[in-house]
């Protein structure tokens, strides 16, 4: 540990010194972790394969700390793939350097190689947050939770927990995830495909499935206490329906942040989200499932969906005889209930205390209309062309540059992307009809540009184009923001302003368009840098539905992006860029010709 420590310190600390970073590292302690890749079997659904992991785990680590500490994490890399960190939900202040999406933040540690990760938190967060790979859908099994803790010598804003737990809920793909990634790739027509076979609850599918019954997941609790549960959804392509059987959930807090407290009887969440909900275990001493089920948005008539039900068991400690099946619960939405479902997103209200305030933007001084939608575009490969589905952000499927986003506007580099990613879409149509506009887009790198300290307000608009309409999470890196305002149907631009909540909107890093609906959100542009927004869908960031924010300097040091670390990993060992393996030819982006 000694000479670990010194490492970092070397590495790390003296340049933080430079950099005027001391003084915030003061008001907390300094946490470090050393991460290592590498390939894992296990064996789940009668089956074994090897996947990556860290430490050999999945779920991966926690990391614990308290509001105010630090964080450095080492990432080794022993796999046989490169890949990336993301530590989702940190906002990473000043420091894009360390915010780990592939290309546009930093390029993969490639195999053999290690890269330190200086994860900063904002100074008010606290809560649940996770981390995750971020680079093709290695996520899928490269992911852990990050638990906040109050400041020492400080307590939650509600009665103190008698204990804890924690839930990753998470996909259990069958084969090889890299040949599954490509398969996806190469598939032209198909808007939803079978990819996940299973769900899994801190690594487990749970009695429902076959040969997996003796390693369910077991919480073992006493009666009359009341724990504080934390829920990280890590599912690579669905949002999920989640309840305990007979025990009621009240919700404090999503995303890193607190809420007022809402009782119900179950949740719904997002790939990306967390939450953190609070059960008093008052019913009879026996076992209760904790099950978790896929919401499904897209088109009711496709079957071919992952339909299974992850669950693990709550059970109390004491002494009686246990049921033959535990307790299920029965107030489980089912896979298609819309109004259970898109009825649960607005429920929540951030505390808006003196300790916890909330500060909403109210002088706009940039507006965006943004449309996300499942398209498609055509490309010229040897001289035919080929249509191929996407999707996008105001009709523009974003493609991966060759290099590193940040890299290239930190050194003024050009030719990596362009600045003119547009404020609404080309053509305003009933989005959510059943007719509409050819659904094509088009390939392009495009950045949206922000004045340092500017307001922004974003309507994001689903859309039915291709008649597929449904939801889409989409999450901000670097930032929360305030959901003022959410819908069904088109937005309306002169009524539905008049019912935002501007007083104790949810706080969030990520936040559900609903399908054929739409949400309005808030920030202040505060956090200077490059930072990359998409759905949290993998299949839809995998076919174009991302782009980006470059947040310039403000006018001193202390409101400037750091400066980057002494190391950053190549880019010159090239990953796959998106699109790039549609006809399994590495050429193919070279020849791309937008219609």
């Amino acid at each position: 540990m000694g000479l670990t420590k010194m490492r970092f310190l070397l590495e790390m600390l003296v340049p933080a010194l430079l950099t005027g970073m001391l003084a915030s590292m003061a008001e907390g302690r300094t946490h470090y972790y050393d991460f290592v890749l590498k390939e894992s079997k296990f064996t789940r659904l009668c089956s074994t394969k090897s996947m990556m992991t860290v430490h050999g785990s999945f779920p991966g680590p926690v990391i614990r700390i308290h509001r105010g500490d630090m964080v450095y994490v080492n990432v080794h890399n022993q796999d046989d793939f490169g890949a990336t960190i993301h530590w989702h939900g940190v906002k990473q202040t000043r420091n894009p350097w360390s915010d780990g999406p592939d290309h546009i933040t930093q390029c993969r540690i490639q195999p053999g190689s290690n890269f330190t990760y200086n994860v900063i938190f904002g100074e008010d967060q606290e809560g649940t947050l996770w981390w995750h790979a971020h680079s093709d859908w290695t996520r899928a099994s490269v992911h852990g939770a990050i638990v906040i803790l109050p400041t020492e010598g400080t307590t939650y804003p509600f009665p103190k927990p008698d204990g804890e737990h924690l839930l990753v809920l998470a996909s259990w793909f069958k084969g090889d995830l890299n040949d599954e990634y490509e398969e996806f790739l190469s598939n032209q027509t198909e808007t939803t495909v079978l990819d996940d076979i299973a769900f899994t609850i801190n690594g487990e599918p749970g009695d429902l499935v076959a040969c997996d019954g003796e390693t369910t997941h077991r919480w073992l609790v006493d009666y009359g206490k009341t724990y504080l549960l934390r829920i990280v959804n890590a599912v690579v392509n669905s949002e999920l329906f989640f309840a305990i059987s007979e025990h009621n959930l009240t919700i404090v807090g999503t995303d890193g942040a607190y809420t007022k407290p809402r009782v119900t009887s179950y949740i719904m969440i997002a790939p990306g989200q967390t939450m953190d909900v609070l059960i008093t275990t008052n019913q009879g001493l026996s076992h209760y499932y904790m099950a978790a089920r896929q919401f499904a948005t897209f088109d009711p008539n496709i079957t071919e969906f992952n339909n299974m039900t992850a669950t693990a068991i709550l059970q109390y400690r004491g002494n009686y005889a246990p049921p033959d099946v535990p307790s299920f619960p029965t107030n489980l939405p089912l896979f298609h209930d819309l109004d259970s479902g898109l009825g649960f997103l607005p429920l929540l209200r951030s505390l808006a205390t003196p300790e916890h305030p909330v500060n909403v933007p109210l002088n706009i001084t940039t507006r965006m209309f943004i449309t996300a939608s499942i398209n498609m575009v055509n490309y010229t490969f040897e001289g035919t062309e080929v249509s191929h589905l996407a999707a996008s952000l105001n009709n523009i499927t974003f493609m991966d540059p060759t290099s590193s986003i940040l890299l290239a506007y930190y050194r003024h580099t050009s030719g990596v992307y362009t600045t003119d990613f547009p404020d609404y879409p080309p053509s305003y149509y009933n989005f959510t009809g059943d007719t509409y506009p050819p659904p094509m887009s088009a390939l392009a790198t495009k950045v949206k540009v922000l004045n340092y300290n500017e307001s922004v307000e974003i309507i994001v608009q689903g859309t039915n184009l291709l008649g597929q309409g449904e939801d889409h999470p989409l999450h901000l890196h670097g930032y929360t923001f305030y959901v003022v305002g959410m819908g069904r149907g088109n937005f309306n631009n002169e009524t539905d302003p008049k019912r935002y909540n501007l007083v104790d909107p949810s706080e969030r890093n990520t936040i559900t368009v609903p399908k054929n609906g739409w949400v309005a959100l808030r920030f202040l542009a505060n956090n200077p840098g490059v930072w990359l927004w998409h759905c949290h869908f993998d299949r839809h960031l995998t076919w174009g539905m991302d782009s980006a924010f470059i947040v310039k300097n403000g006018e001193t040091p202390e409101t400037s992006i750091l400066p980057p670390p002494a190391y950053m990993p190549s880019c010159a060992v090239q990953s796959s860029i998106r699109l790039e393996d549609f006809q399994d030819s590495i050429e193919l982006v070279n020849k791309i010709n937008v219609s």
